[in-house]
């Protein structure tokens, strides 16, 4: 069905994909509620848009013990909130070639911020959520085509989307029967700030790797208010790139679902 959330909360909506998908679900008369930790960027995107189209919330989501009181603070200041777009991340370089340079404390903060805030802020967002019922309400992780086929440059980064990739399995599964929709949005490489950030990718001339940022957000929010529900959201690049790597690997999933479910 096309997409039918009405006020939608989106992480990472401060640059690159996050703030793409923000302005066109604006354009589309959607309620955002931007979430990010730069707080200029913020302002910028609220006097862009206007109080009566997006609200701004500064708020660091790899915090992981802040977000039950933080998803507290905003379902009660927007109570029609019926979707959340799990979209901040960051990636980085690790070589095991060199182990000296491997900084574990970096890598911490990767896995943090890509999978268990994504994991926390579902927990703590799920009973309202679930309190809409019957209405739909709807849960978007934003994982990565490195999920499923890794590259060497990024392994802690591969690893945390791949995390995310079998998160958002599960979580379907397990919210089936309620009014929850769990969707994952899969994107290839696309030019924003996680490439041009990181400074051995610009020395390597790499930082504006992958498909421009309004091609891939315009074919994304097309399939995501597609007449046709989707379990994944996954562009045409990316399709011809990966296409068919997972399909064993989810009709192996529903067969130990349903194996499950019958114990």
């Amino acid at each position: 069905m096309p997409f039918p959330y009405k006020n939608v909360l989106i992480t990472g909506a401060t640059s690159g994909i996050g703030q793409a998908l923000a302005e066109r679900m604006i354009d589309a008369g959607i309620y955002v509620i931007a979430v990010g930790r730069r707080q200029d960027r913020l302002d910028a995107f609220a006097k862009k848009h206007g109080s009566d189209k997006v609200a701004v919330e500064a708020f660091d989501v790899a915090d992981i013990q802040a977000i039950p009181e933080w998803s507290k603070k905003i379902t009660k200041s927007y109570p029609k909130l019926d979707c959340i777009i799990l979209n901040a991340g960051f990636q980085r370089t690790l070589d095991f070639t060199n182990p000296d340079s491997v900084d574990i404390s970096s890598a911490e903060s990767e896995l943090r911020t890509n999978y268990l805030s994504p994991l926390a802020t579902v927990t703590a967002f799920l009973p309202h959520l679930t309190s809409l019922a019957p209405r739909q309400t709807g849960i978007y992780l934003v994982s990565s085509g490195l999920a499923l086929v890794p590259i060497t440059r990024c392994p802690n980064y591969c690893a945390s989307k791949a995390a995310l990739h079998s998160l958002a399995y599960t979580l379907r599964a397990q919210l089936e029967e309620s009014n929850v929709k769990v969707v994952e949005i899969m994107p290839p490489a696309v030019q924003t700030e996680l490439h041009t950030q990181q400074a051995d990718l610009v020395a390597a001339g790499e930082g504006k790797i992958g498909l421009p940022l309004d091609e891939y957000t315009d074919e994304t929010w097309g399939l995501m208010k597609a007449e046709e529900e989707h379990e994944e959201v996954v562009v045409k690049a990316l399709t011809e790139r990966f296409g068919g790597v997972d399909d064993k690997r989810k009709v192996m999933f529903k067969k130990m679902a349903e194996m499950m479910n019958k114990k």
